[in-house]
C-alpha cells in the first residue's frame, strides 16, 4: 500500500518550508553527481526531467545545451527553479519549459525525448509501471536514466533518508524494460560517499528501437 505521507501535499509543505527557511542554501545545491557522470557524453537534444524538484539538474542540462521539459507537482519547487533559471541567464532559461504535474499520472509523449531523467522520486504505485511509462517517452537511440535511494542500506541494515519511500531499484528497472528494446549500460548499486548514508540504484539504459 502506498504511504500517503509522501503525497503532493506532503512534498509541497516540505518544499515551502525548506525554501522559506533556506532558499539560498537550496540554490547552491549542486546537480546530481550521477547525472553529470552518465549524461556528460550524450549529445544534447530534448530531455525530460521527471520530478525535477527545485531544478538543479534541469539547469545543468539546459546549461549543457539540452532543451528540457521539467515536471514536478510542487508549485514552490517550480517557482524556485524558474527563479534560478532566470538568474542563470536568458539563454539557459529559454531552454526550459516548466510544467506542474504529477508524474504518476502525467502523460509522457511517446518517443519524444533523447534523454529521460528521473532522480530520487517516491513512486506512488507500481515502480515497474512508472519505469515503463517514462521509458515510452524515450526516442530510438535515446537514454533512460533512473536513480533511486535505497530505503535500507544493504551493507548495514540501517534505514536511510528514503526510509518508507518506494523508489526505483535496479531489480524493478531491469524487470520493467524489455531486453529486446533496451540495452542496460549501467545497472548497479553505488554506495554514497558518506559512510552510513545509504546506497543509490543507478540505471542507464539505451533504447535500441
Amino acid at each position: 500500500m502506498t504511504n500517503t505521507r509522501f503525497d503532493q501535499t506532503f512534498w509541497e509543505q516540505l518544499w515551502s518550508k525548506t525554501l522559506r527557511e533556506d532558499a539560498d542554501k537550496v540554490a547552491r545545491r549542486p546537480p546530481n553527481a550521477h547525472l553529470m557522470a552518465e549524461a556528460a557524453d550524450i549529445p544534447p537534444g530534448r530531455a525530460l526531467d521527471a520530478g525535477c524538484g527545485h531544478g538543479a539538474d534541469t539547469l545543468w542540462l539546459a546549461a549543457h545545451g539540452w532543451q528540457v521539459t521539467a515536471v514536478d507537482f510542487s508549485p514552490a519547487a517550480l517557482a524556485q527553479g524558474r527563479s534560478m533559471a532566470e538568474a542563470a541567464g536568458a539563454d539557459v532559461a529559454a531552454r526550459i519549459d516548466w510544467f506542474e504535474g504529477d508524474i504518476a499520472t502525467w502523460t509522457v509523449e511517446t518517443g519524444r525525448y533523447d534523454l529521460v531523467v528521473c532522480l530520487y522520486v517516491h513512486v506512488a504505485g507500481s515502480v515497474e509501471a512508472m519505469v515503463r511509462r517514462l521509458a515510452d517517452g524515450v526516442a530510438p537511440g535515446g537514454t533512460l536514466l533512473l536513480i533511486g535511494h535505497r530505503p535500507i542500506d544493504p551493507a548495514t541494515g540501517a534505514v536511510t533518508a528514503a526510509a518508507k519511500q518506494s523508489q526505483v531499484s535496479v531489480e524493478a528497472a531491469v524487470a520493467a524494460l524489455n531486453p529486446e528494446v533496451w540495452e542496460m549500460v549501467v545497472a548497479e548499486e553505488r554506495p554514497r560517499k558518506v559512510a552510513g548514508s545509504g546506497v543509490d540504484a543507478v540505471i542507464r539504459a539505451h533504447r535500441r528501437t
